[in-house]
């Protein structure tokens, strides 16, 4: 009798607002006068589609792109070791046997087979590498019936991806959410989640800016800063992080409540300038960011939005935008397609 195959998708992570809150908050653990971290999340509409079935011995994963280009495929042994092993290797595959291991040694369950096609951004801010922890995590809970909940599957997914020598926080996790918004709060170890209601849709455009950034190296710089004992940058990176954060993090959570798209880009506005202020003289060889900044200064676009941000870390990955409603932001998409750049389009839908 052949075996059923599940499909699955789970999307991409933006952070609207509170890039860097989960790892600070964390620092909460061991000293409280650090502010606890605030951000709100939500899953992209471009994620990772899979077709899932079980195998006996083996854990097979194998990767596309929606452009038929292949990313690759890895096949692992369902042994405790040789996973260990291949998570602490590096590399794409290194993150789902991660999750893999942390699984089998909880769950003891047989193997697997994942076919996935992604047509998420990779290596820009977007968590491509949190959405296919998440899908591993997902498709062992489906196909073996753990019984695992959502936030069973962000922590077996941030267990994995940190495995693999990753400095993520636990925000990145939170596209197991899917396109709910998400409000979370980080203090110490624990992490809070409030889904948002929106009562508008609100339009929104995330752009590929096209060129790289280093993530490891922004994330390793701003955690030297931020532990630092003293010292003008680290005071500036935890008041960044941490009140300045904190006020805007619940306005803004109050805008997507009542649907105030104008009040969102606002916000928007003044927490990259907040970022740039106060958090890129911690790591300004990635986080000055040139074309990030005259993205978002563009002039031909300023007419279709109400304000944007940086994505993720920050750095020349993504930009994302509030674009003043629909027929904005489908205008908003052709012009940044004429200025040589990638557009995605994000909905955060009213809620009911």
């Amino acid at each position: 009798m052949q075996e059923e195959i599940k499909k699955l998708f789970v999307p991409g992570r933006l952070c609207l607002f509170g890039e860097h809150s989960d790892w600070a908050g964390g620092y909460r653990r061991d000293d409280k006068s650090i502010v606890p971290g605030y951000c709100i999340a939500i899953g992209t509409d471009q994620g990772i589609y899979a077709s899932v079935n079980p195998h006996p011995d083996m854990f097979i994963i194998r990767s596309g792109n929606f452009d038929g280009r292949e990313i690759g495929t890895q096949e692992f042994k369902m042994d405790e070791e040789e996973l260990l092993k291949s998570a602490k290797e590096g590399g794409f595959f290194s993150y789902c046997a991660g999750v893999a291991y942390y699984i089998l040694k909880d769950h003891k369950v047989k193997g697997l087979s994942i076919s996935n096609t992604i047509n998420l951004p990779m290596k820009r801010g977007l968590s491509s590498s949190a959405a296919i922890c998440v899908l591993t995590a997902r498709a062992f809970n489906v196909i073996y019936n753990l019984g695992l909940s959502k936030r069973d599957e962000m922590e077996y997914a941030y267990k994995g991806e940190i495995l693999t020598g990753s400095e993520c926080g636990r925000m990145d996790q939170v596209c197991a959410y899917g396109g709910v918004p998400v409000f979370l709060t980080f203090d110490g170890d624990n992490m809070d989640v409030e889904e948002i209601q929106p009562s508008n849709t609100i339009y929104m455009v995330i752009v590929d800016l096209k060129k790289g950034k280093n993530t490891r190296k922004i994330l390793s710089d701003l955690n030297h800063y931020f532990t630092n004992k003293s010292g003008t940058i680290r005071d500036n990176l935890r008041f960044a992080l941490g009140e300045a954060n904190r006020e805007i993090a619940f306005k803004a959570k109050k805008a997507i409540e009542e649907g105030d798209t104008e009040q969102l880009g606002k916000l928007m506005i003044e927490a990259q300038r907040n970022f740039d202020r106060y958090v890129i003289p911690a790591c300004p060889e990635e986080l000055t960011a040139p074309l990030l900044h005259s993205t978002l200064s563009h002039p031909d676009i300023q007419d279709l939005i109400w304000g944007g941000k940086g994505v993720g870390s920050q750095g020349d990955g993504c930009a994302q935008f509030v674009a003043k409603g629909i027929e904005e932001r489908n205008e908003l998409m052709k012009r940044l397609c004429n200025m040589g750049l990638q557009p995605y389009e994000l909905t955060i839908k009213k809620c009911g």
